[in-house]
């Protein structure tokens, strides 16, 4: 599923651009930060797909040719939604984005607890966390997933408490360490950066995802109730 013939649709551009524009009418503190767009294409995906034969494909559609009261549901839901999932992580949008920079922080001392080999083979070579993992936190790995498991992701985080404000940090050093090989085997900065900025993830499935999901329930259960485990 590729969104980008989707989300080029002029109507669905305007949809977008009053969803954003309310958002940051509403949410002064951080008005709006690059990357939030991408916060509301799995929401409006959805819904759009509601509204469609069950064999039609979502980028074939032309969305200009639903009646009205049917894009101004889909604007709506598309709207509270994406409204409910930031009212848990708006530290992360206002000035200097101080959630991004905890949750990464976070991760790095996680990773470093659960696997110094790759944490230290970062460090060797210069890597910081936030070359990489600020996206991750930002677009809620939005950018290194297909659409089709963003949605089987984020559908997990509505399911669980604080699934995108804490349940993420887990998902994403499961992430990490399922590239642990390959990391392993890069011997340059440049190397491991344009690796890490660009996994090979295209090809994943439903059941991708659900392994991932299941080593992050594993970190949880062993670091979520005893935070101090992982912190040097």
């Amino acid at each position: 599923m590729n969104p980008e013939s989707l989300i080029l649709q002029p109507v669905v551009t305007e949809i977008f651009e009053r969803i954003l524009f309310i958002w940051a009418i509403r949410h002064p503190a951080s008005g709006y930060v690059q990357g939030i767009n991408d916060l509301v294409t799995p929401f409006f995906v959805v819904f759009l797909g509601d509204c469609m034969a069950e064999d039609e494909e979502v980028e074939n559609v032309d969305v200009s040719s639903l009646p009205v009261e049917v894009l101004q549901n889909i604007e709506a839901d598309s709207y509270w939604c994406m409204n409910k999932l930031l009212d848990g992580i708006q530290d992360n949008y206002t000035f200097a984005q101080p959630g991004i920079q905890k949750k990464v922080k976070m991760l790095e001392e996680l990773i470093s607890r659960i696997d110094d080999q790759v944490h230290r083979h970062l460090q060797q070579y210069e890597v910081e966390y936030l070359q990489f993992a600020f996206r991750w936190m930002n677009n809620l790995l939005m950018r290194e997933l297909p659409l089709r498991c963003t949605i089987r992701l984020w559908d997990t985080y509505q399911a669980e408490p604080e699934g995108f404000s804490h349940f993420h940090m887990y998902v994403c050093a499961a992430f990490l360490i399922r590239w642990r090989k390959e990391i392993l085997e890069e011997k340059d900065f440049h190397g491991l950066l344009i690796f890490l900025q660009n996994l090979p993830t295209e090809h994943w499935r439903d059941e991708d995802i659900s392994v991932l999901l299941a080593e992050a329930y594993r970190l949880k259960f062993a670091f979520a109730d005893a935070p101090n485990h992982y912190k040097k």
